[in-house]
């Protein structure tokens, strides 16, 4: 079964760090466009890359306390269906690396002019670790929090609300971590 072991971090967007990590070495870009359905733990993404588009239904829940995620290609025309079924969606732009047996993703959350809203990196570690890695060098000079473990105000379906998103960043950087 396919477990899902991430941890997750609030980043300062200074306006350059997605072009410095687009010119970063071994670093991938996808635009993601992300729709969750009317039953919980189900969605659609729409995943562009330089080369190709693709489009992917996930199942994703929380079984004995792990994460299960399920991922599986869908045609373009059932994602465009889907879609028509969607509660809430998000684009964001994403920058993907290995580091070791770690894979980081930064996530930047975009509003429908193209502006970036939220930023947040996030590791994958295999199944069995606990604790996260440090910060990825490339990103240490833009942390502002760890988030708590399966804190559900970080999920990206929360997160595609831009007002709930500035709200918990603006509360972020008034404490100086997240409470």
């Amino acid at each position: 079964m396919p477990i899902e072991n991430e941890r997750k971090f609030v980043l300062d967007d200074d306006g350059k760090l997605e072009a410095r990590l687009a010119e970063m070495p071994g670093v991938t870009r996808t635009v993601v466009q992300q729709a969750y359905l009317d039953a919980p733990g189900l969605r659609i993404r729409s995943i562009e890359t330089s080369a190709k588009r693709t489009h992917i239904f996930t199942y994703k829940r929380e079984i004995d306390r792990k994460v299960v995620e399920i991922e599986t290609e869908i045609a373009a025309s059932d994602f465009d269906r889907l879609w028509s079924q969607r509660r809430e969606s998000l684009r964001k732009t994403r920058y993907s690396w290995p580091d070791g047996h770690f894979h980081w993703d930064v996530d930047f959350f975009k509003t429908a002019d193209g502006r970036t809203y939220f930023a947040m990196a996030e590791v994958e570690m295999p199944e069995n670790d606990v604790a996260p890695p440090p910060l990825s060098a490339r990103l240490a000079s833009h942390f502002l929090a760890d988030t708590p473990h399966r804190d559900p105000r970080f999920t990206s379906k929360r997160l595609s609300d831009p007002v709930f998103a500035a709200e918990l960043l603006a509360d972020i950087r008034l404490k100086g971590k997240v409470v």
